[in-house]
């Protein structure tokens, strides 16, 4: 079985001809191939599986995966910068 993990693009470059982002997963940021989404934009969502970016993921859809992989214990506790943890006061991220 394979799982692709959502994760927010912090930046994206050009290696060597190739488009590549790094990409925020809860706190633990990996660099990660682009060239399967090459429209995809600093601050949205990609599912990424063995550090290739698979799709774009919406920020609900997102959220909603990581909450469901930390109940079944497929993740850590969220951290306080964890993506998938509520804001605090409830406002929207």
């Amino acid at each position: 079985m394979c799982l692709a993990m959502p994760g927010r693009v912090e930046s994206v470059r050009d290696e060597a001809g190739v488009r590549m982002g790094r990409i925020d997963f809860g706190g633990v940021v990996r660099d990660v191939c682009l060239a399967c989404v090459p429209d995809i934009a600093v601050g949205e969502w990609a599912l990424v599986h063995v550090g290739f970016a698979l799709g774009r993921i919406d920020e609900t859809a997102a959220r909603e995966t990581l909450r469901a992989l930390a109940a079944i214990g497929g993740l850590a506790e969220p951290t306080h910068d964890d993506p998938a943890r509520e804001p605090a006061d409830g406002a929207e991220r």
